[in-house]
């Protein structure tokens, strides 16, 4: 249920040429005091369809359990040597793997054993504000309490830098812009 003096931060991302941004992340953190604690164990999904993992991108708090089912109909093996969740599921197809909780904040990237091509990545944050921009270039982080908030953006890129802000959420809705550099990104398509 929504509080009545919470509001949504609404992240208009745009690349250096101001094309929106498609599958960036944003995320909050309150500035001064702590965030709320988690209720339940989350949950979210990575498919793998098409010799894809869908979504490319996902952002999740940590303690997430992900679920990987395999839409294909043939093997797959997924992996990922990244710091915050070092894994291996071995071979499988027509089924669901292990679930696996991501518990350390940082990112992830995944991978495939048998496909070379399919590649994911996780951002695991330690708070529950966050979002994923959709082909609009626009993120909406809802419920915020009032007060100021450090607020990082983030594209699939070399390394995990975000860019970082800073924002003041009062009782209305309010409205941040942020510019990311999507050159040196792996994803094929920026815009929509």
């Amino acid at each position: 249920m929504r509080a009545a003096w919470a509001a949504d931060l609404i992240v208009n991302i745009t690349d250096s040429g101001g094309h929106p941004v498609r599958e960036a992340v944003v995320y909050a953190e309150p500035i001064g005091r702590p965030v709320p604690p988690e209720t339940h164990v989350p949950h979210a999904t990575i498919d793998q369809v098409h010799k894809r993992f869908v979504p490319a991108v996902t952002i999740i708090r940590s303690g997430t359990e992900v679920r990987f089912p395999n839409s294909d109909n043939f093997r797959h093996s997924i992996y990922s040597f990244s710091p915050p969740k070092v894994f291996t599921v071995k071979l499988y197809s027509g089924r669901q793997a292990p679930p696996v909780v991501f518990d350390e904040p940082g990112l992830v990237v995944l991978g495939c054993n048998i496909h070379d091509q399919m590649v994911a990545w996780v951002v695991i944050v330690d708070t529950p504000y966050l979002a994923k921009s959709s082909a609009d270039g626009a993120a909406v982080i809802k419920d915020l309490e009032p007060g100021d908030y450090k607020l990082s953006a983030w594209y699939p890129a070399a390394t995990f830098a975000p860019v970082v802000s800073q924002v003041h959420v009062a009782g209305e809705p309010v409205t941040a812009r942020v510019q990311i550099d999507v050159s040196g990104s792996p994803l094929p398509l920026v815009h929509p």
